[in-house]
This record gives C-alpha cells, sequence and structure tokens, in this order.
C-alpha cells in the first residue's frame, strides 16, 4: 500500500503543507530576485568606452589627431593623459578644443604624471609640484574634463627613505595644497595606482587623508599586477574612489624566482574580466572604460627572494594569495621586438583595436554604434 499525504494525522499534514508553501514561497521569491537582477543589468546602460593616448603613444599624435581617431572609432571618451599632447596650454586654444571634442560626441579626460616632489619619477618641467598640479586643474577646466589623472610614482618609491608611506605623505601634502583649486574648479583629481607604486589599501589611504571630496582614483588594471594584486580584488578596495581609469588585461605566470607579469591586449591574459566588469557596472557605471595596451615585455616579481620584501613590510596575505592564484593560472608569452618605429606603430593601432573590438563583441560596451 502506497503511504501519501492520507497517511499522515491533521496535525502532521497541516505541517508538511506549511513547510511545502514556505519552500514554494522561498523559492518564487529567489526567481523573483534573479528576474529582478537580470532585469535592472539589461535595463543597465552599457559602459562607456574610449582610450588612454599612451596605448598609441608611438603614434606622437597631438590632441586634435587623438580625437579624431577616437571619433573614426566611434567611442565615447578620451582620455590624453599627458600635457605634452597639447599644441598649447592656453585656454582659449584648450577651449576650442573642447568646443570640438563636444561636436564629435566625445567626452575628454585630463592626465598629467608625479606630483610627488620626492618620487623618483617627478620632473620640475612644469615647476614645482604644486604649480604643475594647479596648472593641470586649469587646464582640466578649460577642456571640460572632470577629472585630472595624476600619479606618485613607481614601485622605486617603495625602497626611498621613509617608503612609500613618506611618498604618500609628501602627495597628501600637495593635494591639500591646491584643494581650494580643484573645488572652485570642479575638477576631481585621480590618482593612479601607478607602475606598482601604492597596493589598492594604500592608495585608497592616501585618497581617504586627503578628501574625497576632491580625490578619487584612476583604477589602472594592468598597474594592480606590479603592486602583487589581483586586479578584481584590487577594484573591489578601488572601486568605490574610482573616478578614471587605464584599463588593460595581463598574463601572469610562475616563474624560478616568483612570477612575472606581462601586460596584454584586453582577452588574451588571464584576468577575470567577465567579473572585473560585472562589478565595474555595479559599481561605477558612468565612469568610462579607457583602455591603455602596454604589451610585448614580461616583468618578473622575484617574491621568492627575501630581500624582495623589504618593499613591502605592511603587505597583505590575503591579497598576495589571490595574486598567487592568478599566477597559476597563466602560462608564460614571448616578448616583442620591433624591426622599424613603423611596425611599433602598426602593433599598437592593432593592439588597442583588438582590445576596442572585445569589448564591443564580448563585454558588451560602448554607447555608440
Amino acid at each position: 500500500m502506497q503511504k501519501g499525504m492520507s497517511g499522515l494525522g491533521p496535525c502532521r499534514r497541516r505541517e508538511f503543507l506549511q513547510t511545502a508553501l514556505a519552500a514554494v514561497g522561498a523559492t518564487c521569491l529567489a526567481g523573483s530576485r534573479l528576474v529582478s537582477r537580470a532585469a535592472e543589468n539589461n535595463s543597465r546602460p552599457r559602459l562607456k568606452l574610449g582610450f588612454d593616448n599612451f596605448a598609441v603613444r608611438a603614434m606622437g599624435w597631438k590632441a586634435v589627431q587623438l580625437m579624431d581617431y577616437a571619433a573614426q572609432l566611434k567611442l565615447d571618451s578620451l582620455f590624453i593623459s599627458d600635457l605634452d599632447a597639447f599644441e598649447s596650454h592656453d585656454s582659449a586654444h584648450l577651449r576650442e578644443l573642447r568646443a570640438r571634442a563636444r561636436d564629435l560626441g566625445l567626452e575628454l579626460y585630463l592626465g598629467t604624471w608625479s606630483i610627488c616632489p620626492t618620487s623618483r619619477a617627478f620632473r620640475n618641467k612644469w615647476g614645482t609640484a604644486e604649480e604643475h598640479l594647479a596648472l593641470g586643474i586649469r587646464m582640466a577646466r578649460d577642456l571640460g574634463s572632470p577629472v585630472l589623472r595624476v600619479v606618485l610614482g613607481t614601485l622605486e618609491d617603495r625602497r626611498t627613505p621613509g617608503g612609500i608611506e613618506a611618498r604618500m605623505e609628501d602627495t597628501v601634502r600637495v593635494l591639500r595644497a591646491c584643494r581650494s583649486r580643484a573645488l572652485d574648479a570642479g575638477v576631481r583629481i585621480a590618482v593612479e595606482n601607478h607602475a606598482g607604486d601604492m597596493q589598492a589599501w594604500e592608495l585608497a589611504q592616501l585618497v581617504e587623508a586627503a578628501g574625497r571630496d576632491y580625490v578619487g582614483v584612476n583604477f589602472d588594471s594592468g598597474n594592480a599586477c606590479w603592486t602583487l594584486e589581483d586586479p578584481v580584488r584590487s577594484f573591489e578596495i578601488l572601486g568605490p574612489y574610482t573616478i578614471c581609469t587605464s584599463l588593460r588585461d595581463a598574463m601572469v605566470w610562475e616563474s624560478e624566482q616568483g612570477a612575472k607579469v606581462q601586460w596584454t591586449a584586453m582577452g588574451e591574459g588571464c584576468l577575470d574580466l567577465k567579473t572585473l566588469f560585472q562589478r565595474f557596472a555595479e559599481v561605477c557605471p558612468e565612469v568610462p572604460v579607457h583602455i591603455e595596451t602596454i604589451s610585448g615585455f614580461a616583468r618578473e616579481f622575484p617574491y621568492l627572494r627575501a630581500d624582495f620584501w623589504e618593499a613591502y613590510p605592511k603587505a597583505r596575505a590575503a591579497d598576495f594569495a589571490a595574486f598567487l592564484a592568478l599566477a597559476k593560472r597563466g602560462r608564460a608569452l614571448p616578448g616583442q621586438r620591433f624591426a622599424n618605429a613603423e611596425e611599433e606603430r602598426a602593433y599598437q593601432r592593432a593592439e588597442l583595436e583588438r582590445s576596442l573590438r572585445y569589448c564591443r563583441q564580448e563585454l558588451g560596451m560602448g554607447r555608440r554604434s
């Protein structure tokens, strides 16, 4: 004889029905949440797509040529990350470029280099660190750029007297000296995680010390690998501060002394780009994705040597473990050599344009047809 609900007593039947209905209700609720999340993702605008002019540095183009190229590629944004790309720094000239960009349907973002007076990367070409920052803020205002990208320095600064913490303090002093100037201009200063200088938690600390009302982050996914971090994990820390980007893929693999990192075109490394940009769309959906491809060479990080860690006295084990996991996913890549300047120019354009296609076709980016 089969036993069903008829074999249950009244109380047990009631409990069974209540449990079943609760389970059905939970399933429906979970399903509705999934549908809601999917609908939210589908209704969210595509991420804006552009490039950092350093990706095609060998071309030697000035601002007008860069703008025409970005328009030809039907991009949303152009990040000119070097003041030398402008034929003039005069306000009238910059406002003409602003009008040209508007006619081309482009957002302009501006950047410059080190503003840390004690960094090994600092150059006095534009005056003192404060004068350099003031010039950049004024130029960003004239161009209509919402941000000015700056950097502290490079990984070499981790071994200077006082270490990276001393360089961070010096950078914060410069930022604070120009706070009112930035606020008056309506320009936020985006400090990049640049060339291995600061790990994500250190850069977040710098932004908080300077003030989030006028300072944010220019997030660089490739540079995160140079600070022994998985960029996905790095973005979890820096995403809430991110107001500008310089992005690329990377291949990381184990070597005899530690690991090697080689930057690549988008989709050709071992970074989890789909997870990264899913979080990007959730955290900062209006920040443009600027592609900055810098490929063809590998850098080794000999973390198996004891003296390597002198530059990272406060490195976090969990962050390093994520980097190790990334290295186990990667494979060695060959380097790239160029027979002449024309070959290098063609290589850089191909890397960038291949990356832009990947972002459009595989990651669903770009708001222009």
